[in-house]
């Protein structure tokens, strides 16, 4: 805001040459009588701001956007100023030479432009931004730019930015001089009256439609030194079909892994799916929390590709399991196997009996 107010001041201490403090003309140049004000203009300079390419952008993106101004004044009309039924020669060429000042009040000067955002989700990151000067008529050569960041948490939809433009412009002119001879008035001294004119305009920015992921449960435990099962469910917060989704993890120390990569298939919005990863955990890895990077790669409803942003996965290791623990781990299988090698046995047996019962006939 300050930036704001400086900006203000600056373009009023460069262009007015009166500084209007009430609704009453005051502090007005000595040569400022104006009495001797030939026209009244009205009109002034019309700056509109037009957004250079496609406004839609996605969630986490930070892009520049450039707006290319351009200048639509015109003087709308004017009055006689003095109301005289007849002028002399030196009024009459002080009344021509002022009408030809007063064309000018349709240019911009020093053009400032700021652009705001009213929404958490749209940050703009610059500051006011100079456009130099635009006579009625014209554009500037390149576009003002703004630098916004959009946050990964902002919902699809139309955000609208607001823009303010300052400028100077001239207001009024007054023209004096003692005598009209060949070679021009002489003596003429011109008083131009500056003035700081404000437009404001909405730029709407657009964010659009895509697919977007969170991981909202992990289960499995994992053990250093030791392979263990890590099962990630994902789920599509987007406004947009996933397909054919496939999850790649991106493990570091003390994770390793030969199984990095699983199929999800087609996730449309509020749909899960879960991935299975096998991971080892090195033997000197500290028991604490950890976070393993993932990225989705998928398909649009239009068939094209992309690839997510990284989605955190938060686990954590273990410290290693003793002997008893293992072997109390694996007590279960090792029943299993018994039953079986016992089954197996008992099959055996029942079978050579037979054989000899039959051999003996």
């Amino acid at each position: 805001m300050n930036s704001l107010k400086n900006v203000i001041n600056a373009i009023a201490f460069l262009f007015l040459v009166v500084c209007i403090t009430t609704p009453a003309y005051a502090q007005l140049p000595e040569f400022f009588n104006f009495d001797d004000n030939y026209y009244v203009v009205y009109g002034g300079p019309n700056v509109t701001a037009t957004l250079v390419g496609d406004n839609e952008y996605y969630r986490g993106d930070t892009v520049t956007i450039d707006l290319n101004l351009m200048n639509k004044g015109v003087i709308t009309g004017f009055e006689d100023g003095v109301r005289r039924k007849s002028l002399d020669d030196l009024e009459h060429k002080i009344q021509m030479t002022e009408m030809n000042y007063e064309a000018q009040r349709t240019t911009a000067i020093g053009i400032v432009s700021v652009l705001t955002s009213d929404n958490p989700y749209i940050k703009v990151k610059s500051g006011p931004q100079e456009a130099g000067s635009l006579p009625s008529g014209e554009q500037t050569e390149n576009p003002v730019e703004f630098n916004i960041e959009i946050s990964k948490n902002a919902p699809a939809g139309v955000y609208p930015l607001e823009l303010q433009l300052y400028y100077g412009y001239q207001q009024d002119v007054q023209i004096s001089g003692d005598d009209e001879t060949d070679l021009g008035i002489t003596n003429m001294e011109v008083g131009l009256w500056y003035s700081v004119g404000q437009q404001n305009q909405t730029i709407d920015i657009k964010v659009g439609n895509e697919a977007y992921f969170e991981v909202v449960n992990v289960t499995g435990t994992l053990y250093a030194d030791a392979d263990g099962m890590l099962r990630v469910t994902y789920k599509n917060t987007g406004e947009m079909t996933a397909k054919d989704a496939t999850v790649r993890i991106s493990v570091d120390d003390p994770f390793s892994t030969t199984d990095d990569q699983a199929f999800l298939g087609t996730l449309a919005p509020g749909e899960t799916a879960e991935a299975l990863f096998k991971l080892k955990v090195d033997e000197m890895a500290v028991a604490k929390a950890y976070s393993i990077n993932s990225e989705i790669k998928y398909e649009d409803e239009d068939g094209h590709s992309h690839i997510s942003d990284t989605i955190k996965i938060k686990t954590e290791a273990q410290p290693a399991r003793s002997f008893g623990e293992s072997l109390s781990n694996y007590t279960g299988l090792f029943v299993v196997i018994a039953i079986v090698i016992i089954a197996v046995g008992v099959f055996f047996i029942y079978r050579k009996q037979k054989e000899v019962k039959t051999d003996k006939k």
